[in-house]
């Protein structure tokens, strides 16, 4: 995620304090967001010279850059040959898509139930700024980051931001099609509509409104999977 843009709403990124001067930090969140943008498409070989040109960094970072990226299942790393960026896996977006339902469902439950004044007029802040670059063909990384940070300041609203950190870490290949999925006539606006449904429901205190529309937001992309499948065969699993 766009570092400028979670420090904006007070977030720090995943790992951070964690890896050793934040070089690892910063080449693990880049190549992460190329990879989720697509940027770095399914097959792409990635070779450990390109990647210390690249980032002007040594060998060492780059590794520990691609142990994370593989845990997430993004990369599959072959011992002294070369590392992969992975076709997209559908048992496991899924798997991403019940774990979000799970939690994310619980979490504006909780939401409407407090005092959620704060998250609410957080919440419009970033609608609006999804509104602003969500015609913009060129902003669609940056309306996938702006998804991401609404999400992450209902997890905060209940104290919760660990989880947040445990669905991103789950959730690489269902943000792949997500970012497939974007581009369609309509999907933008869509999101926003589903951000807007939930934010009001919050804002009425209505608990099962919430997760109602929780709920429909989460599966508007998992019901495309097929069509993207036969549009985008060669990147997925």
């Amino acid at each position: 995620m766009n570092s400028s843009l979670a420090s904006t709403f007070g977030f720090s990124e995943p790992h951070a304090g964690t890896l050793a001067g934040g070089t690892v930090q910063r080449v693990y969140d880049d190549l992460r967001r190329r990879i989720i943008s697509l940027q770095l498409p399914p097959d792409t070989t990635l070779t450990r010279s390109d990647l210390t040109e690249t980032y002007e960094v040594s060998q060492t970072p780059i590794r520990e850059a691609m142990q994370l990226l593989k845990q997430e299942g993004l990369v599959r790393i072959y011992p002294q040959s070369r590392t992969v960026v992975t076709r997209i896996d559908i048992p496991q977006i899924h798997e991403a898509h019940f774990l979000r339902v799970a939690l994310e469902t619980e979490v504006v439950r909780r939401l409407a139930d407090t005092d959620n004044a704060t998250v609410v007029n957080r919440s419009r802040t970033l609608i609006r700024m999804q509104q602003a670059v969500a015609d913009d063909p060129e902003q669609l990384v940056v309306f996938q980051e702006l998804d991401e940070l609404f999400h992450q300041t209902l997890f905060a609203g209940v104290d919760r931001s660990g989880l947040h950190m445990l669905v991103r870490g789950r959730s690489g290949h269902l943000d792949r099609i997500r970012r497939l999925h974007l581009p369609e006539k309509g999907k933008a606006q869509g999101t926003i509509a589903g951000h807007v449904a939930i934010v009001d429901a919050l804002a009425d205190r209505s608990a099962g409104g919430a997760v109602d529309a929780m709920r429909d937001h989460l599966s508007r992309t998992i019901a495309k999977i097929e069509d993207l499948r036969q549009l985008y065969p060669d990147y997925f699993a």
